[in-house]
């Protein structure tokens, strides 16, 4: 279904995207291939669609959850539960790795001591036979296991020629910020990397998707109510998914789903001030009323925090949140965030 707000898992559900599958297909040969693109844009949908119709084995970290101190404890267990779900087809591979256990349905695997698994070790097994290694926002790597992380793709880059790595990431410059394939000291620089941007919907597609989708679960809507939901939440597909599920299910009144949508992204950049700092909100809130330039901006943070605030500090905020893929330009690339960052206080 193409309302279904959950990660599509087969082409019939996944609208508009069959250039970016195309794409894909044709480049499954490089060694490591990047997938970009703000929240909420379909990248996992994408990707999970892929493996399905590829034909080649393949192991998929969920990295959304892996927290930023992470220990090879936490990394390994995000892997152990990416290739329990697809044990049928390693586990002959893996009997050969004395430092990973297959009990029954489920993998255990040795991070500490003697006989301990190694990343290099693990891919070269893999490489056995064709095989994608996927990793879903890959930008949480970042961190103190991120050289080791980094070296173990660089080998497998150059020795094993049957691996096929898929970096997906919603956070862009963090992202290359891990990689750091222009930076000389990376294992990584100068290694090749194939790199496919997802693009919201044009307008067009935006409508078509909501009509194709309502159709489906057979629900009316008025053409003035699908361009309202489309000026609103623009052509992401998650926020479209979102309005059509809401929509579907009987809450016929958008003004309340808008506010659902903008209380969920609340959500998540109270998440990022947490993190980051009060001056992030501050930041957010006076780009998200219409400042566009950089002295206004530090004007209006030394206005509010009564304090002189460092040139390089501001700007080392404004540059995370674009690493984080939340502004451009002093323009926010989503228009709910937007929205959602008015109501900071």
């Amino acid at each position: 279904m193409l309302l279904d707000p959950r990660p599509k898992m087969r082409r019939e559900d996944l609208f508009g995207r069959d250039r970016e599958l195309r794409m894909l297909a044709e480049n499954i040969d490089s060694p490591i291939i990047l997938i970009t693109g703000i929240r909420r844009i379909g990248k996992s949908s994408i990707l999970s669609v892929f493996l399905n119709e590829v034909g080649v084995p393949s192991v998929l970290l969920d990295l959304r959850d892996l927290r930023s101190n992470y220990g090879l404890k936490d990394f390994y267990s995000v892997l152990s539960k990416a290739l329990s779900t697809n044990i049928d087809k390693f586990k002959e591979i893996l009997k050969s790795l004395s430092s990973i256990k297959i009990l029954g349905s489920g993998v255990e695997i040795r991070w500490r001591g003697r006989d301990a698994l190694t990343l290099p070790s693990f891919f070269d097994t893999l490489n056995k036979r064709r095989t994608i290694i996927a990793m879903d926002e890959a930008q949480k790597l970042r961190g103190p296991r991120a050289n080791e992380v980094l070296n173990a793709i660089a080998h497998a880059y150059d020795y094993d020629r049957n691996l096929t790595f898929i970096l997906t990431g919603s956070e862009v410059g963090l992202l290359y910020d891990f990689l750091k394939l222009d930076d000389e000291s990376s294992p990584l620089y100068g290694r090749y990397c194939y790199k496919l941007v997802v693009e919201r919907f044009d307008r067009d597609t935006a409508v078509e998707f909501l009509r194709k989708g309502f159709e489906e679960v057979n629900v009316d809507i008025e053409d003035e109510e699908l361009e309202e939901a489309v000026n609103f939440f623009d052509g992401i597909p998650g926020w479209l998914t979102f309005f059509g599920n809401e929509y579907a299910r009987g809450n016929k009144k958008i003004e309340s789903i808008k506010n659902i949508a903008v209380n969920l992204a609340l959500k998540e950049i109270k998440n990022i001030v947490k993190i980051r700092g009060r001056r992030y909100a501050l930041v957010l809130k006076v780009i998200a009323e219409g400042v566009d330039s950089w002295s206004k901006i530090k004007r209006y943070v030394e206005e509010r925090e009564g304090v002189t605030v460092s040139s390089s500090i501001l700007s080392n905020v404004i540059n995370s949140l674009e690493d984080m893929s939340i502004v451009k330009d002093y323009k926010f690339l989503d228009p709910v965030y937007r929205a959602a960052s008015l109501k900071l206080v």
